[in-house]
């Protein structure tokens, strides 16, 4: 059993895979309450003016208590981040790096105007909507229950976050990544093909994250 656990690990492209191993060691503490989630929530003054950095950074890595909608979430995330990052972003582990490091700048930008104290789930359906739109004629199964094609799968998500909490609050976060899903992949894909003809500061990494990643 180690070894097809082992073996399934490294399978996993190296951004989704490490973006996954943060967010389980940071569940893992908090359930060992080794820290609490006020330590970790988003908070702008308390992230620049009080100078604890170190919030605007884990809040992307903690997904709440272990739960029906924990699961849901994380295996989600994991599945169309480890589809795009195979797919669109084979080989480029820097421009992929990029694409998730603008999606959380806008959404700490977002975050006090939507009262998001944690951006893990608005940030794991950035990956699920520009996937879903680069593939717009996949068919998707949903729990085995309906077929729908990929560009419906993050309003789905959405839905049955919204059904699994009880409350359209809950499921605000994910709307907001959506919407900032939706931001990346016109400038990455319509901007830069229709629009400029060539690459841009939104869909190609700058050559120094390239350089940190190995991938000139």
């Amino acid at each position: 059993m180690p070894v097809g656990i082992e073996a399934w690990i490294t399978q996993i492209p190296p951004i989704t895979r490490a973006w996954l191993g943060l967010s389980v060691l940071t569940s893992l503490a908090v359930q060992c309450q080794i820290v609490t989630p006020l330590q970790l929530y988003y908070n702008p003054k308390a992230a620049f003016v009080n100078m604890q950095a170190w919030r605007a950074i884990i809040n992307f890595f903690y997904f709440g208590p272990i739960s029906l909608d924990y699961v849901f979430h994380m295996f989600f995330f994991m599945r169309y981040s480890r589809m795009l990052e195979e797919s669109s972003f084979a080989n480029k582990k820097a421009d992929y790096f990029w694409l998730l490091f603008l999606a959380s700048v806008m959404l700490l930008g977002l975050s006090p105007l939507f009262n998001l104290p944690f951006l893990s789930s608005p940030l794991a359906f950035v990956p699920i909507y520009i996937w879903s739109r680069r593939h717009p004629s996949t068919p998707i199964s949903l729990f085995g229950l309906i077929t729908i094609t990929a560009p419906y799968l993050p309003v789905a998500l959405v839905a049955f976050s919204w059904v699994l909490n009880g409350t359209w609050k809950a499921a605000a976060g994910d709307l907001v990544g959506c919407a900032v899903g939706h931001v990346l992949w016109f400038m990455n894909d319509v901007w830069t093909r229709e629009l400029v003809g060539g690459h841009t500061f939104f869909s190609e990494a700058p050559d120094r994250v390239k350089r940190l990643f190995g991938d000139e």
